[in-house]
Order: C-alpha cells, then structure tokens, then sequence
C-alpha cells in the first residue's frame, strides 16, 4: 500500500512554499508520493478572475518536473461546474483503491472544514496531514480535533510546519508592480509567467 499525499489548490502560481510543505509532509509522516490537483472552478474563489485551468496546470507541471515523486493531476480542471474535494478524493479511491491518502492542507483549515461541501464524506476517504504554523495555540487545535474526531471520525496528523511570508497574492502583486519573485516561485515557473504576460494588469 502506498501513502499518497494530495495537495488541492488554485496554484495561481505555484511556489516554493506549496513545494516545501509537500516534501516536509513525505518526510515526516513517511508518503511515497504527493500528488497536485490544480482546481478547476473553484467555489471559494469567485470573488476574482484566475489564469485558466490548463496554464495553472501547465505551471503546477513545471515546478514538479524532476521529481518522481511528485507529480500534478488534471482530474478538476477537466471536470465540468464547480470543483468540490470530497469528489476528487472519493474519485481517487475508487481509481486506486490499494493506496491510502492524506489530504494535505493548513491548520487553519479544521477551523473552517465543516463549511465545506460534505465535510463527512472528506474524512471518510482521506486522512488529514494539517501544517500548523509556529503562532498557532495548540490548545485550541488540540480542542477543535478532538470535536473533529467525535463528529466525523476524522483521522487527523497535526505537522509542524515553518512558515514562510509567501502567497500566490503577493506574487501576483508583485509581478504587477514590476517587482522580481526569483526565489519565491521556480525559475521555470516564473519563464512561463515571464512568457505569457501573466498577473500584469490585475487589480
């Protein structure tokens, strides 16, 4: 059985912090591999215009090249309507179904989880790798698993994580304002940016 790790997210751009969570995630709780699974019309993200699918995908698929053990999944961008996790980790459980997964996301998250599309079915297909941030009380996140576990027999690994000032909105800010983002996102990835003409004009 392989432990696969799942990382969702718009990826618009991918950077160095995305990357580094998933390889502290293989080192710490021992996965094989970490899969990516850039969003295709996600829900929670209305309020602005993105870069399509497919080039967030093209990006994710850059900044994985080299590395075996991870690699980008095109699973939501082709799937019509909105995107919701739940579907894709039970997709992936029916698909591979000798494999076991860990859904990979801040700590933040278990706060805001029970707001999202059938959170029951999330913790049922997946266990939970949450990176918490130094800042974090542990005592309420103690708390708020424990409430976790008792509702929906979530199956949730709490790692420790440094956090680093890097946001996909910052960088999109900063290649507006004309500002470099070398070391921030791979060098691949910002060529594509570079060469599209991505995130100049957003407001």
């Amino acid at each position: 059985m392989r432990k696969i790790g799942i990382m969702g997210g718009t990826f618009d751009p991918i950077h160095i912090g995305h990357l580094l969570l998933a390889r502290c995630a293989m080192e710490e709780v021992g996965l094989d591999e970490v899969w990516f699974v850039p969003t295709g019309c996600s829900y929670m993200k209305k309020d602005r215009e993105m870069v399509s699918p497919q080039e967030r995908f093209q990006m994710t698929e850059l900044a994985l090249l080299g590395n075996d053990r991870m690699k980008c999944l095109d699973m939501e961008i082709k799937r019509e309507g909105e995107t919701y996790s739940y579907e894709t980790l039970e997709t992936l459980r029916r698909e591979y179904p000798e494999d076991a997964f860990y859904f990979i996301f801040g700590a933040d998250c278990l706060f805001t989880i029970e707001t999202w599309k059938y959170p029951e079915r999330i913790f049922a297909a997946a266990s939970v790798i949450a990176a918490v941030r130094n800042e974090m009380p542990l005592e309420d996140m103690a708390a708020k698993i424990e409430q976790l576990k008792n509702r929906f027999g979530a199956r949730i690994t709490l790692l420790p994580f440094l956090h680093l000032e890097i946001s996909s909105t910052d960088i999109r800010r900063r290649v507006r304002d004309g500002r470099s983002i070398r070391y921030l996102v791979p060098d691949n990835v910002i060529a594509y940016i570079e060469e599209k003409g991505f995130y100049r004009n957003e407001e």
